[in-house]
């Protein structure tokens, strides 16, 4: 007995778009569903022409809709979303769970960024802006990658985290804070940038995880040569004018010092937990030390400390401490954090992050991967830090 056309369009609404992670239903991106003897026809409505994902979400129809009794082939129409579609989703994606409005966390003054006397408006408080993750009592945990210097592996340690999150089932967004030295886009292996939704950017999802960054509309040659104001507005476009949703995870790969993007996202995302990065050498540990106060100052949670490079394991199973050891616990020790996880010196870690590979993804049962896996245990087990905040109270 064929199935109803409620009942198909029950099956395809329940897909998960495969790049806004959310149900088609939900969306409005089922146009229209047919049945009939032994087939059904699903219309499908696309954002934008070269959606991204456009094959797999295909394919998913076809396995939901197919599994249904009675459905011996499924036919998919695949076209392109008019303006008015266009914008009811926008009004969509603004909706929080259960269709409530998004409510946004008002910033702190930003005269050192704008220039201003008075505090800007709050962030994300535009009509149709998806910033769920922003909202009071959103469960998404943002957490920044920090280091005193560069050289120490923090864009890797941030690449395979993210990795070993969504590994583990988490729902993971990869923000490139360093705007001055991009390099996620090519350790994670983009290898196409956000799609435009009108005015929205719609990150690219590699490895479950969700990126987005400076690298993606600059060339590799061309530098960089920014004043704060803009750096500041940068970050602004890439947190409020690009979609991602309520994720459990936001990870923000921050830029090396103490310098403007640590105090605007002090003032965007007062809810930020700072994850230092540091090398086992006690230079490296007084330097780190620094980004880590710099953060308390700013009243971002630190908790805890990661150290990379920590040892090589030679063909022999020794373990040699190229670049000394104790820096890592010596920093967390004087913090008063733990130290949450030790990286290996591997050589695969390097190759992973020239050619695209994470190490994550290459060797998932290789001993740096096995760390990455630990510290997504660790940090997973710490739980959100609690943090008090004037601009956070609940009125």
């Amino acid at each position: 007995m064929a199935p109803t056309d409620a009942e198909v369009l029950a099956a395809a609404a329940a897909v998960e778009d495969p790049t806004l992670r959310r149900g088609l239903g939900e969306l409005g991106m089922v146009r229209s569903v047919r049945s009939g003897r032994r087939q059904a026809s699903v219309v499908v409505a696309l954002p934008v022409e070269r959606w991204p994902t456009a094959d797999e979400l295909v394919d998913l129809i076809v396995r939901s809709v197919g599994a249904l009794p009675g459905v011996g082939e499924v036919k998919v129409e695949v076209t392109t979303m008019t303006g008015e579609e266009r914008q009811e989703l926008h009004r969509r994606l603004a909706l929080g769970p259960g269709g409530a409005p998004v409510e946004t966390v008002p910033m702190a003054p930003a005269a050192h960024a704008h220039g201003a006397d008075g505090p800007p408006a709050p962030l994300g408080h535009e009509a149709g802006r998806p910033n769920r993750f922003m909202a009071p009592g959103s469960r998404t945990r943002v957490v920044g990658i920090s280091s005193g210097k560069g050289g120490v592996g923090k864009s890797s340690v941030t690449v395979n985290l993210a990795v070993a999150l969504a590994a583990r089932g988490y729902d993971v967004g990869l923000l490139d804070a360093d705007v001055y030295g991009f390099s996620v886009p090519k350790m994670l292996g983009v290898t196409q940038g956000p799609v435009a939704i009108d005015d929205l950017l719609v990150p690219p999802v590699v490895h479950g995880v969700r990126c987005l960054s400076m690298g993606f509309f600059v060339p590799d040659e061309q530098p960089v040569i920014w004043r704060g104001p803009m750096l500041h507005k940068a970050l602004e476009q890439f947190l409020v004018d690009s979609y991602w949703g309520e994720p459990d995870f936001l990870l923000i790969d921050m830029p090396p010092g103490t310098g403007d993007v640590t105090l605007s996202l002090g003032q965007y995302l007062p809810r930020t937990e700072i994850v230092v990065v540091t090398t086992p050498q006690a230079a490296a540990q007084r330097v780190a030390q620094r980004s880590a106060y710099a953060a308390k100052k700013l009243k971002l949670a630190v908790r805890g400390v990661v150290e990379n490079l920590s040892w090589f394991t030679g063909d022999d199973g020794t373990r040699y401490e190229l670049f000394g050891a104790g820096g890592g616990q010596a920093l967390a020790d004087d913090l008063e954090v733990p130290l949450l996880g030790q990286v290996p010196l591997v050589p695969a870690l390097r190759v992973g992050g020239d050619i695209g590979v994470p190490v994550r993804v290459a060797d998932p049962g290789g001993e740096a991967a096995q760390a990455f896996d630990a510290l997504a245990t660790r940090l997973e087990e710490l739980g959100p830090a609690r943090i008090y905040r004037r601009e956070l109270n609940v009125r």
